[in-house]
């Protein structure tokens, strides 16, 4: 399957960013991870079929409200991730 790693700048952080992009992972049965970096952005692996990851693409360029996206990176990865959908601290 498909694998993406996924780098978004902006404020995302403290506005539940990572749950809710848990919840939506796990409704588009994706895997992978989602952490906050020291710098105030945010990561993720992602893994699933092509229609899912891209509709997560899509939700991540907006996130949950109040976030504000105003860089997102998306290159190609490595399928390695496994089972589930983490949110790591």
């Amino acid at each position: 399957m498909p694998a993406r790693h996924i780098l978004i700048d902006g404020y995302v952080q403290g506005v539940n960013f990572r749950h809710e992009a848990k919840a939506k992972a796990d409704a588009l049965k994706l895997t992978g991870w989602v952490r906050n970096n020291d710098d105030g952005s945010l990561e993720m692996h992602i893994e699933g079929r092509a229609d899912a990851l891209q509709q997560f693409e899509q939700w991540c360029q907006r996130g949950p409200q109040p976030a504000r996206v105003e860089a997102m990176k998306v290159k190609d990865d490595i399928e390695d991730y496994g089972k589930g959908f983490v949110v790591q601290m």
